[in-house]
């Protein structure tokens, strides 16, 4: 299990490669998997918006290509931005996506703030098929 100071560390790590051209907010997250593997991700702008991908999928998406991604493999996610900034929706559908409800969420600046939020808490009723929506 990493500590949340390497998680941070890989986190800085890889803002200082992030890729932002337009907006000048560099991010970087590190995932750590339900194995204990843990990968660093960078966001990367694009001339057309859409297309840029933020950090926190940016390291999802090299988890699932080392073949650590499936339902219930994130196990925590921490981002570093300036300022502090959580997760957008897109992301938290992605960490729903590997997570379960007691995925932690860390969000901190460069200074080392931080907040801990749960994915549940940051994505109360995320989409699933087969999900009774009464619950």
């Amino acid at each position: 299990m990493a500590t949340k100071p390497e998680l941070r560390d890989i986190a800085l790590q890889a803002r200082a490669n992030a890729y932002a051209p337009y907006s000048n907010f560099q991010v970087g997250a590190a995932v750590e998997m339900a194995d204990g593997s843990v990968f660093g991700g960078a966001n990367v702008e694009n001339a057309a918006y859409p297309q840029t991908i933020c950090a926190e999928r940016s390291a999802i998406v090299s988890a699932v290509a080392a073949g650590k991604g499936g339902k219930g493999t994130l196990k925590r996610v921490y981002v570093v931005a300036d300022p502090i900034a959580t997760p957008c929706g897109g992301c938290r559908s992605v960490m729903g996506e590997f997570g379960t409800h007691d995925t932690e969420i860390i969000i901190a600046n460069t200074a080392g703030q931080e907040r801990v939020f749960t994915l549940k808490q940051l994505l109360p009723f995320s989409f699933e098929l087969g999900d009774d929506p009464s619950l």
